[in-house]
C-alpha cells in the first residue's frame, strides 16, 4: 500500500509517543517493503506532479512510527549541491555528538504536525550514528553536520516518541543559548 500524506499519523494520535522496537536483523521482507514505501514517499514528494497525484506533502524524512509502524527505521533525503544524500536506515544509534548546539533559522517542521510551532528545535551541530543501512545491507557509522545532522536527529527522535516541538523553549521559543549555531 502507498504511503500518502492521509495515511501519516498526526502528533493528536497517542501513538507516536511510543518508542519503537529494535528491527530485527536480518531484516524480514515486510520490513524491506516498509522501507522501501518510506524511500518512495519522501522521493515521490520531492516531484511536484507525483506529490499532486499521490496527495504527498514535500518531506526530506520519514520515520516508520509516522505510518503507524513502530520499528526502527526512518528515511533521510537531503539535497547537496546536484547531489543528493539518501539514508534508509534501521536501528540508528547517535553515539557521538558535538557539544555545539545548532537550530534552523526558520525552525522545523513535520508531516505529522499539522499546527505550526515557532521556536528553535535545540539540536547538537555534529553527530556520529551507528546504523543498520538498509540499502547497502550492512552496519555503517555516519558523520553529518549541519542540517544533515538536524534530519537526522529529527527522525531519530520519531523513534523514541519525541517530537520537533517537545524540543522548543515554551517560555521563549527564540531564545538564543551562548554558542548555538543558526542553520539558514
Amino acid at each position: 500500500m502507498r504511503i500518502t500524506y492521509d495515511t501519516i499519523l498526526k502528533d493528536t494520535e497517542p501513538r507516536l509517543r511510543t518508542k519503537s522496537l529494535v528491527a530485527k536483523l536480518p531484516l524480514r521482507q515486510a520490513d524491506l517493503a516498509l522501507a522501501k514505501r518510506l524511500v518512495r514517499y519522501v522521493k515521490d514528494s520531492r516531484d511536484d506532479d507525483k506529490a499532486d497525484k499521490y496527495n504527498l506533502r514535500p518531506a526530506v524524512g520519514l520515520a516508520a512510527p509516522q505510518v503507524g509502524a513502530f520499528i526502527q527505521m526512518i528515511v533521510v533525503m537531503v539535497d547537496h549541491d546536484e547531489e543528493t544524500q539518501v539514508y534508509c536506515l534501521a536501528n540508528p544509534k547517535i553515539i557521538a555528538h558535538s557539544v555545539q548546539a545548532a537550530a534552523l533559522k526558520t525552525g522545523e517542521g513535520c508531516l505529522s504536525v499539522e499546527q505550526e510551532h515557532p521556536g528553535y528545535v535545540i539540536r547538537h551541530a555534529r553527530v556520529t550514528i551507528k546504523a543498520y543501512d538498509i540499502l547497502k545491507m550492512e552496519e555503517v557509522i555516519i558523520k553529518e553536520s549541519g542540517y544533515t545532522a538536524i534530519v537526522l536527529q529529527h527522525e531519530i527522535d520519531h523513534l523514541n516518541g519525541i517530537l520537533f516541538y517537545d524540543r522548543i523553549n515554551n517560555a521563549d521559543p527564540w531564545d538564543t543559548p551562548e554558542n548555538l549555531l543558526i542553520i539558514e
